[in-house]
């Protein structure tokens, strides 16, 4: 394996293993739909912690549908290891963004397969109305935006890179 690869590990550990960590925290320190104030800036009320189960995707779309999520999760985690291991060393933007998505669905994958189909969410935003969502959550969103950048701006139409940062050199 190398170096790139195992720090590309570490990295995914890391984070899922901090998303499970959080994860804890919230079953151990709150009853099921029970809220507290989180990050309040004078009078703006930005962020409460309330924890919720969800056995549906984003917006709780596919509730029930465990099975499915599963597959889907794991199809998802094998096609960015692929691409990882694949073209992974040719563009830092790749790299750092399969590595923040297979983090982040790592971490909600181990939800679903110990925690009874069930996902642990917690943040809840108060500046609008959003669903509620998790750390891992945040690494997939934001891995799948750095990765349609990678797409969009550093592929050319036959998928070839264009603009190359080789990493490790």
């Amino acid at each position: 394996m190398s170096g790139l690869l195992l720090a590309a590990f570490l990295m995914i550990v890391c984070i899922a293993g901090v998303d499970q960590w959080i994860k804890l925290q919230i079953l151990g320190n709150f009853a099921l739909y029970q809220e507290k104030e989180f990050l309040k800036i004078g009078s703006l009320d930005i962020l409460h912690l309330r924890y919720i189960e969800n056995d549906g995707s984003a917006f709780s779309s596919f509730s029930g549908q465990t099975v499915f999520l599963v597959l889907v999760s794991l199809f998802g985690i094998a096609c960015c290891v692929y691409l990882l291991i694949r073209y992974g060393r040719t563009n830092k933007l790749l790299y750092a963004s399969l590595v923040m998505i297979l983090g982040g669905a790592s971490g909600n994958l181990i939800d679903r397969l110990f925690r009874d189909g069930r996902v642990v969410d917690y943040l809840d935003l108060q500046l609008f109305d959003f669903a509620i969502f998790n750390f891992a959550d945040c690494f997939v969103t934001v891995g799948t935006i750095l990765l349609l950048v990678y797409i969009l701006f550093f592929m050319d139409r036959q998928g070839n890179l264009e603009k190359s940062e080789k990493l490790g050199e």
